[in-house]
């Protein structure tokens, strides 16, 4: 029986979450991160989104709510997941190795203030920090979301939010309940005439 680990893992994901609910800091971090995504969107732009293992999903995950919808029907917002594209990947990462393989789509798809969000866990995945600093070089808004240490893309980040936790898993987790928190203020704030009536 495995009960109890079972329930620690739970709790471990409800302990997490409560410290980034009662951080007030880290609560306006974020809604200053879904303005800035929201003024983007606004003005024309895009998401450009990245990460490995399981923050490439994440990033999937979030492009997919973008793209398709949140808690309603309305149009699409244009946002790619660096992550997808075998044959992108594989040319890249054949003819200019992997750390590259997110700098060279950035510097292709992205254009001023479009948005990039990087998804580390540790902060320090180097293709990662390779696209932020294309990000730097093309003045395209960075937003990293890594671990409580933030690692060399805390510096890197025009926004670097940073979950509570050192343990990936429960970092995973709240990566993407950030993910649709931003999601949902985004279709909130672009599309409220779209809301169906209560």
């Amino acid at each position: 029986m495995n009960l109890n680990l079972i329930k620690s893992q739970i709790e471990g994901s409800i302990s997490t979450k409560q410290a980034l609910l009662s951080d007030a800091q880290l609560i306006s971090l974020i809604d200053e991160v879904a303005t800035v995504v929201v003024a983007a969107y606004k003005s024309g732009n895009k998401t450009l989104l990245a990460g490995n293992g399981g923050s490439a999903a994440d990033a999937q995950h979030i492009a997919g709510e973008f793209v398709s919808r949140f808690y309603f029907d309305r149009p699409g917002l244009a946002s790619i997941a660096l992550t997808t594209d075998t044959s992108v990947l594989t040319a890249i990462g054949n003819d200019y190795g992997y750390e590259k393989l997110f700098s060279r789509q950035v510097q292709a798809q992205g254009k001023p203030g479009d948005i990039f969000i990087g998804i580390s866990t540790s902060g320090n995945s180097p293709n990662v920090i390779k696209a932020l600093e294309t990000c730097k070089e093309m003045g395209i808004i960075s937003i990293g979301l890594t671990g409580e240490k933030g690692g060399a893309m805390a510096d890197l980040c025009d926004y670097c939010i940073k979950v509570p936790s050192n343990e990936t898993p429960r970092i995973q987790e709240v990566h993407i309940l950030i993910g649709h928190i931003i999601c949902c203020i985004v279709e909130e704030e672009i599309f409220a005439e779209y809301k169906p009536k209560k």
